[in-house]
């Protein structure tokens, strides 16, 4: 019996020690994308995404570092490589989980940066995509406030577009916010993002 619990002590220290590593390179990398070191970043949530090929989250925050990046860049040869590694770093998390509400969200995510970078190019062919990812993802996880708040923001701008009331809008930001406060997760590093950003969309509703 002493021959069988040796090992198995010897196993389970392994899994704590790599569950351990796990933990502190996304936390440092979550430090070093809230310094601000986009590229550092990337770079530590890849490396943890090349350990943990089966954990579809390493592989979602290279997406999204380099997604929300892309933001106001306007040399389009850095964005395109922001993005193409967007694109192929999300596209992995979606093999590891299907039918994942947030990855669809990053996913849109990718297409709206596309879009403000150049609407005119990109907005008649990427606009339908993100209609169809966003209705996907309500179906899958209705209760997710990340998924409402999304759609929601991304419904306000093409209204706005094409010249419509946005009003109706607001209430879906409203029940956002109220789904921030119960929604919970057990699964470390699973995204919390988003209330800050609901309550700035809701003052500016009721300005």
């Amino acid at each position: 019996m002493k021959k069988l619990i040796v090992p198995l002590l010897f196993l389970i220290a392994g899994v704590l020690n790599a569950q351990d590593q796990y933990a502190m390179g996304m936390e440092k990398a979550m430090q070093l994308w809230t310094e601000q070191k986009t590229a550092e970043a990337s770079n530590l949530f890849e490396r943890i995404a090349m350990a943990e090929s089966d954990n579809w989250l390493p592989y979602f925050y290279v997406s999204v570092v380099n997604t929300t990046a892309s933001f106001g860049e306007k040399d389009e040869e850095k964005l395109t490589q922001q993005l193409e590694k967007a694109k192929e770093f999300i596209a992995i998390a979606k093999r590891i989980s299907p039918d994942n509400a947030e990855i669809l969200v990053q996913e849109a995510m990718i297409n709206t940066a596309w879009i403000a970078f150049d609407g005119a190019t990109y907005g008649m062919t990427l606009s339908g995509k993100n209609v169809k990812l966003y209705n996907e993802a309500m179906k899958i996880a209705p209760q997710n406030p990340r998924v409402l708040l999304s759609k929601a923001e991304w419904d306000m701008g093409s209204a706005r577009y094409f010249g419509k009331d946005t009003t109706p809008y607001c209430n879906d930001i409203e029940k956002a916010l109220e789904l921030f406060a119960t929604f919970k997760s057990d699964i470390p590093f699973y995204p919390v993002w988003g209330k800050e950003r609901a309550e700035q969309v809701l003052k500016e509703c009721k300005a």
